[in-house]
């Protein structure tokens, strides 16, 4: 794999320059092997992709580039970020109402009494005279989300977890992009799962995302990850819409979640239960904390798990204050290495189980990633100079469902340079595949 240009993901102490481009690496290779197998020719004749620095660091901090009708979002809430507590650091996550509501919960009434609720200095003011660890655990016995910054990295974790199913899928025989036909059924939300769904929709797949009506996305995440695919909601508790979902799953080639383990199971949708239904079928699951341990079924973000992990405290600056990685990469990086998981399975005929979380990619990035000069010879960390990367090559302007966006090109060396139209609004079209030709 080569690379080349200046990028601006090398102001951390770990190496995610790396991680970054061997994502988005991989995940082009896995497209043109795809390409390859579907079109008969011999992969091991297939030229290694050039991946462009530029391209991978805009595409990486896509949330900050992204203007909804020149409006630039908000990517946290007033609540989310560290805070120091009696013996150390603690960071919350309550971008959502019902996790901002949860942490009021945990807190208990006085800390948010009064107008406007729990405030960012009455919740300085409550954390400071308690202990990061119980915070951490009232606030996640209330349904809510508050990590306690640990001092060391956490316990290795595989990167990918796979395991053959038996079956095959369907024959796909070639098409113009490599996943041309490919029907992606996306159960996922926020950034890891929806970057790597956007890159199959990118690449030709028929992506259709599901959600529950009554759990709603943010509008700025979904302008951002909502690319590539379509989105619709079903209850599956409700027996018309769970037809419908089971309807939607005999024609899918693919099936991807993006939620805690077992989340999931009660609806019949655990990973075995998803193969015994459909042999053949690739599932491809991302979670946070891992599949694994007393974290294992535990929500979680990338801001929360760079916490959690250690990168928070390593990446500290000179004050011991927690820092954070030059961009969300532990989701940006996931969720690539997914897309490039399921282009690879399908690949090789389907029939196939791959587990993934943020807490491996982030064993990864602090065990195995090795740091590599930059494309100018110098340090991977050192800047190729004032001015050596500028975004503005790799932002692109599309109409969609939410008014005039800004957004970042996806990075891949293999497969279009733009998507061809942008995201529609979430939860509004049809729950059913598209036609043949793709039309509507």
């Amino acid at each position: 794999m080569g690379y080349r240009g200046a990028g601006a993901l090398g102001a951390a102490r770990l190496p995610v320059p790396e991680l970054a481009r061997a994502t988005v690496g991989v995940c082009s290779l896995a497209a043109a092997e795809l390409a390859a197998v579907r079109a008969g020719r011999a992969v091991a004749d297939l030229p290694g992709p050039v991946v462009d620095e530029g391209a991978v660091s805009t595409a990486f901090t896509s949330e900050r580039h992204l203007r909804v009708n020149g409006r630039a979002p908000v990517s946290f809430a007033p609540l989310s970020g560290f805070w120091r507590t009696a013996d150390g650091w603690l960071r919350t996550h309550a971008n959502y109402p019902h996790h901002r509501a949860a942490l009021e919960r945990a807190l208990g009434a006085g800390a948010g009494a009064g107008a406007g609720g729990l405030t960012p200095e009455r919740l300085r003011a409550e954390l400071a005279a308690r202990k990061a660890v119980e915070v951490q655990e009232a606030v996640y016995a209330a349904g809510g989300l508050a990590v306690s910054v640990a001092q060391e990295f956490g316990a290795p974790q595989p990167l990918v977890e796979v395991r053959e199913t038996g079956g095959r899928g369907r024959e796909l025989g070639v098409g113009p992009l490599p996943a041309s036909g490919v029907r992606v059924l996306d159960l996922t939300r926020v950034i890891a799962g929806p970057v790597a769904t956007r890159t199959l929709g990118l690449l030709g797949a028929d992506v259709l995302r599901i959600d529950p009506p009554g759990l709603p996305e943010a509008d700025d995440a979904h302008a951002d990850t909502g690319f590539g695919k379509r989105s619709a909601r079903l209850d599956l508790a409700g027996r018309a819409d769970r037809e419908v979902f089971e309807e939607l799953l005999a024609g899918a080639d693919v099936v991807v979640t993006g939620y805690r383990p077992g989340a999931l199971d009660r609806y019949g949708l655990a990973a075995g239960d998803l193969v015994a239904r459909r042999p053949g079928l690739v599932v491809a699951q991302v979670c946070a904390w891992g599949w694994h341990g007393p974290w294992a079924g535990r929500r979680g973000f990338d801001s929360l798990v760079q916490a959690g992990y250690g990168i928070a405290a390593a990446e500290a600056g000179p004050d011991g204050a927690p820092g954070v990685l030059p961009a969300q990469a532990l989701d940006h990086g996931t969720g690539y290495l997914l897309a490039a998981g399921v282009l690879r399975a399908l690949a090789d005929g389907g029939g196939r189980v791959l587990r993934f979380s943020l807490a491996g990619t982030a064993s990864w990035l602090v065990r195995e990633v090795p740091r590599q000069p930059s494309a100018s010879g110098r340090a991977a960390d050192a800047a190729d100079g004032p001015g050596a990367y500028e975004p503005g090559p790799w932002l692109r302007e599309t109409a969609s469902a939410y008014g005039t966006l800004r957004h970042a090109a996806p990075p891949l060396a293999t497969g279009p340079g733009d998507w061809p139209a942008g995201p529609s609004r979430w939860g509004t079209d049809p729950a059913r595949w598209l036609p043949p030709g793709g039309l509507p």
